[in-house]
């Protein structure tokens, strides 16, 4: 994809460690269960010391929680687990870019960074549409990089998607037929 957009190329990072591929990969994975059970495919995983403490996966349709958008549902996890609203020395990777919900959420946990593999381009909250992850007028700031297994979750996500309007299209004629 070509994105014209100047954050893209100062934000995107050529190198990426071993335990951020293997991190990324299991957001990854979250995200396939989400696509299994009929949610937009966004997989979650929060990680301290190099140990997975928070998994999520999106289930806003299968909860009928608007809120429960794989970051949520993570950063809830990593919460328990360490006791403690604030997740200093934590790192969120995601499939897509946080929406501004989840980047709030992401401020207000104090992470220390995110790494997300899709930019979205219509709601993107670390740096494509707004960038609330950064914003010098909030007392919390956060490092944040893109474009690890960025193809494959585009892909996926598009892949999706199309099903989708299909299925959507599909039920529309279906619909205008028994009326017929």
């Amino acid at each position: 994809m070509n994105y014209s957009l100047s954050f893209c190329n100062a934000m995107k990072p050529s190198i990426f460690n071993a335990n951020d591929h293997l991190f990324m990969q299991r957001a990854i994975e979250l995200a396939l269960k989400a696509e299994a059970i009929d949610e937009i495919p966004v997989g979650a995983v929060v990680v301290h010391n190099n140990e997975i403490i928070g998994e999520g996966y999106n289930q806003s349709i299968t909860l009928n929680d608007p809120s429960a958008h794989a970051e949520m549902i993570a950063i809830r996890q990593a919460g328990e687990k360490l006791g403690n609203y604030r997740l200093l020395d934590c790192t969120l990777y995601v499939t897509l870019e946080p929406c501004p919900m989840c980047a709030g959420l992401l401020v207000h946990s104090r992470i220390k960074q995110v790494i997300y593999a899709s930019p979205d381009l219509k709601t993107g909250s670390a740096g494509s549409v707004f960038n609330l992850v950064a914003n010098e007028k909030l007392n919390h700031q956060i490092e944040h990089r893109f474009g690890l297994y960025q193809e494959q979750c585009s892909s996926m996500l598009s892949s999706f998607f199309k099903r989708r309007r299909k299925e959507k299209k599909a039920l529309k004629q279906a619909l205008k037929q028994n009326e017929s």
